[in-house]
């Protein structure tokens, strides 16, 4: 069984609603802008790949979407004070070769649609969480069992995620 640990570093929290709007907010921004310039690109610049990712940016747009729900259960799983057990990099690094070969024709509006609607349903679900539920500590595997919030779950993947990505596909792009 494992237990939960609450976080206490903060003198005033802010209410619920602040906290994790600021964060549903985070992620919504990010991944519009992923989708604005995701609708901008021409099919020669959709079917450009990333270096050192090797993956096309279209497959990469689409990926982001098709992440969301993964992130937001684990984040949900660690709210509720559910270790995070069995998940390493190397399984994320299989998922993300699997999309990659499934998807490699992905449609530019197929992986936009698909971004927005599950941009949109993971800021719900954000949220929908309490201050208690973020500031939820638990060990997670992905980081060496690690006890981390929920909050930094979030933030690393599901709110950083298109930002991380637009990144690199504009580094692509100007190369």
């Amino acid at each position: 069984m494992t237990t939960a640990v609450r976080e206490t570093g903060i003198t005033q929290e802010p209410s619920t609603t602040t906290l994790a709007q600021a964060l549903a907010e985070r992620l919504e921004k990010g991944a519009q802008a992923l989708a604005t310039l995701a609708s901008g690109l021409t099919e020669s610049q959709w079917q450009a790949r990333i270096p050192h990712d090797e993956r096309p940016i279209g497959v990469v747009v689409h990926h982001v979407g098709t992440m969301y729900p993964l992130e937001i259960q684990l984040a949900q799983a660690m709210a509720a004070g559910q270790a995070i057990e069995g998940v390493f990099w190397d399984n994320v690094h299989e998922i993300n070769a699997k999309h990659a070969t499934e998807y490699a024709g992905v449609t530019k509006e197929a992986a936009i649609d698909l971004l927005n609607r599950n941009a949109a349903a993971a800021a719900a679900a954000i949220r929908a969480l309490s201050n208690e539920q973020l500031s939820t500590a638990v060990p997670v595997s992905l980081y060496g069992d690690a006890p981390l919030t929920c909050q930094f779950m979030l933030e690393d993947h599901a709110v950083r995620h298109s930002y991380h990505h637009l990144a690199k596909i504009k580094a692509a792009l100007k190369g």
